[in-house]
């Protein structure tokens, strides 16, 4: 991984979607960091298309659609997506919009549940996550948002388990989330890029920018050439085959600060913004 001082001014001026993780990405310790709201609304204001890809709840979705300066959000590792449609009439409210990935299965499926109940009978320690109840599609389970937290190696066995019982498994750096259905960030990603905005993977993939932190943005990382990542990601890097292409000196919130910052000033410098 390069540091992002060294993404070069025309790799900046080329990207037009900026699309990033939120905990230990924009977040510290569950916090929402000012330095990485302010990053976000200078995304916004420089007219980029900025959209949180999430491992958070259907629930959590809503309230980032509708508040954050956001032009959508990718929940539950790509089950889904809302965003907000613009009034079509002068001083009109938005109007909340959501898409469902057509590979998603509800996570009141039976075989779900059969995986869920073996994962918790891994160790007495593993808890379902407390969003849970404000979730559509798939299951998460706690291991480090919460004390106590567990070792990062019970994390990766819980996921293994999940994927030996048939399901799909992705180790964030707090949860680990498990679904049906073969889809993943990046896939909804597309989805939503291609529909939403006639985004060309093939012509345009160049124009996408992703920031990420941990093993569940792996898919991202392996598909967007500009990858980058907060400094924290180091925990993980003995997990991740693909690693992204940049990384930043500092951790989580403020990292993701420091990657905006080094895009806007070379676009600036290029006449872009």
């Amino acid at each position: 991984m390069l540091p992002i001082s060294q993404l070069d001014p025309h790799i900046a001026q080329g990207i037009r979607y900026v699309l990033m993780d939120i905990d230990d990405t924009l977040t510290r310790r569950g916090k929402l960091l000012d330095s990485s709201y302010t990053a976000l609304w200078r995304l916004h204001k420089a007219g980029l298309v900025v959209i949180p890809v999430t491992g958070r709840p259907a629930g959590w979705c809503d309230l980032i659609a509708r508040q954050w300066p956001v032009d959508a959000v990718i929940g539950e590792n790509g089950a889904l997506v809302f965003w907000e449609e613009v009034a079509t009439q002068p001083g009109g409210i938005p109007v909340l919009k959501q898409r469902f990935h057509p590979e998603a299965v509800r996570n009141n499926d039976g075989r779900l549940g059969l995986i869920q109940e073996r994962v918790l009978q891994l160790d007495s320690r593993l808890r379902l996550a407390k969003d849970q109840p404000y979730r559509l599609f798939d299951v998460a389970i706690d291991f480090a948002e919460e004390e106590p937290v567990l070792p990062l190696e019970l994390a990766v066995q819980a996921a293994d388990l999940a994927k030996n019982l048939g399901g799909r498994a992705k180790v964030s750096s707090i949860h680990v989330n498990v679904w049906m259905g073969t889809y993943d960030k990046l896939s909804m990603a597309e989805l939503f890029l291609r529909e939403q905005f006639r985004w060309d993977p093939m012509r345009e993939r160049h124009q996408v920018l992703f920031v990420g932190d941990s093993p569940n943005d792996e898919p991202m990382f392996a598909a967007f050439l500009h990858s980058c990542a907060v400094a924290n990601i180091t925990k993980y890097t003995h997990l991740i085959k693909q690693p992204p292409a940049y990384v930043s000196n500092a951790d989580c919130g403020d990292g993701f600060a420091e990657i905006v910052d080094r895009l806007l000033v070379l676009r600036s410098e290029q006449g872009t913004y």
